[in-house]
Formats: C-alpha cells, sequence, structure tokens
C-alpha cells in the first residue's frame, strides 16, 4: 500500500479564513477538504473554464451576496409594462434612479470603468452588447421597456461615477460612446 504524499501550503488570510470555516462547517479534516476540493474542481473544471469571460464568476458573486434574483424573462417584460401603463409610473422610474445612484457608489469603490458597468449588465441578459470600437458599443435589446430601463440606469450611473458618455437610442438599440471614464 502506498502512503499518501504529503504537500505544504501557504494561505493568505483571508483563503485561511475561508478554509478553516468550511472545514467547520462541513466537519471535515484539512486533509479531507482539501482532496474534496481538488476532486470538485477536477470534475467541474469546464465551468472554470468556461468562467474565464466573467459569466459564471459574476453571476456566482451577485446571487451569493443576496442583493440579485434569477427571473423568467417573460415575467420581468410583463413587471416593466404593467409599470409603463400604472397612473402612478414616474414614482417607479424616480426610485429607479435613486437605486442607480446607489448603484454609482458602489461602484465607484469597485473602481469599475464604464466599460466593466455595461459587460456586468450584459450577463445580467438585458441586452446583447456588440463592442463596435474602442469606446462605442451597440446594445441590442429584445422590448421598449428594457431599453428604457437600462437607459436610465446607465445615465445615471455613468452620471453619478462622473463618467462622460453619449448615448443615442434607436428602435431596438442603444449607441454608447465613452468621451470620458476611468
Amino acid at each position: 500500500m502506498k502512503l499518501p504524499e504529503r504537500v505544504t501550503i501557504a494561505l493568505d488570510e483571508e483563503t485561511a479564513c475561508l478554509f478553516k470555516k468550511m472545514r467547520d462547517d462541513m466537519g471535515m479534516s484539512q486533509s479531507e477538504l482539501m482532496r474534496e476540493s481538488l476532486k470538485f474542481f477536477g470534475k467541474h473544471k469546464m465551468l472554470f473554464e468556461f468562467a474565464e469571460d466573467k459569466m459564471v464568476y459574476t453571476h456566482a458573486e451577485m446571487l451569493s451576496a443576496g442583493e440579485h434574483v434569477i427571473l423568467d424573462i417573460d415575467h420581468w417584460i410583463l413587471f416593466l409594462n404593467f409599470i409603463e401603463t400604472h397612473p402612478d409610473n414616474e414614482k417607479f422610474w424616480n426610485l429607479h434612479k435613486e437605486v442607480c445612484r446607489s448603484h454609482a457608489e458602489q461602484f465607484k469603490h469597485k473602481l469599475f470603468n464604464a466599460e466593466s458597468i455595461i459587460r456586468r449588465l450584459e450577463i445580467c441578459n438585458l441586452f446583447k452588447m456588440i463592442k463596435t470600437g474602442k469606446n462605442d458599443f451597440t446594445l441590442i435589446f429584445g422590448s421598449d421597456c428594457t431599453k428604457k430601463f437600462v437607459r436610465i440606469e446607465l445615465e445615471e450611473i455613468f452620471a453619478g461615477m462622473g463618467f462622460m458618455v453619449e448615448i443615442k437610442e434607436d428602435f431596438s438599440k442603444l449607441r454608447i460612446k465613452l468621451i470620458h471614464d476611468l
């Protein structure tokens, strides 16, 4: 019988705290936790390779914080269409602007640039983004109500972060030109 191979690793403080918490929460020895973690990573390697474009990572980050939800697109459009016909819809749009300004404050602390904000919203499946130039983006929408929601969101976030952008609206698209960001 072959003896197990011993490996020594060094962990930074944050990773060491996570390691200890996982070990305690799962009731495993350190060795068992490392073996199971490596087996999981090996078995699901393609998920981690897919995450190189940050989609899976961003979804996990958003959902794990408990501040985002996954919503069927038909429900999303239903909500926005209902808001448009509601007699008090201006109140919604004003509150939406407040939320967007709050997001701008959060994004400032994370040092997001304008492109990373656009890409983050694309990962939320609000539109399809095409980068048409170094500082030019075209956002393609499936519905006008989503286009209005995103336009207001981007205008408020970019203004709150001090970015200068030009947003032009087409029938089913927004064209964004970054004039100045981080």
